[in-house]
């Protein structure tokens, strides 16, 4: 079951992808992390979707099968998981990114 919030994320998501001009060009950042998890630590922008439920989640916002998609979580592990269930349901742009820490790092994010 999807809860408002993150509801709100997927219709942001969905909104930014369909009317960008550069949609096509832009990364996409997931946080396949529990809401638990990300209610104590988020990256403000990013979209929240479980790495159980990533396909089902990508497909509801109509990313397109060569978007650039970037999946992190605690640890890496996750992200994994979700990485292999795109790549097999044809997503093709697909990256491992890491744990949070990595992830903040790698964007300049280290607070």
């Amino acid at each position: 079951m999807i809860d408002w919030k993150s509801l709100t994320q997927i219709v942001w998501l969905f909104v930014a992808v369909h009317f960008s001009p550069l949609s096509h060009a832009e990364v996409i950042w997931i946080d396949v992390r529990s809401q638990a998890e990300y209610d104590v630590d988020n990256i403000e922008g990013d979209i929240r979707i479980t790495h159980d439920n990533i396909v089902q989640g990508v497909s509801d916002i109509s990313l397109e099968k060569n978007a650039t998609i970037y999946l992190y979580c605690r640890s890496g592990r996750r992200a994994g998981i979700a990485m292999l269930a795109l790549q097999e349901a044809g997503y093709t742009q697909v990256s491992n990114k890491g744990g949070m820490s990595d992830v903040r790092e790698a964007r300049g994010l280290i607070e």
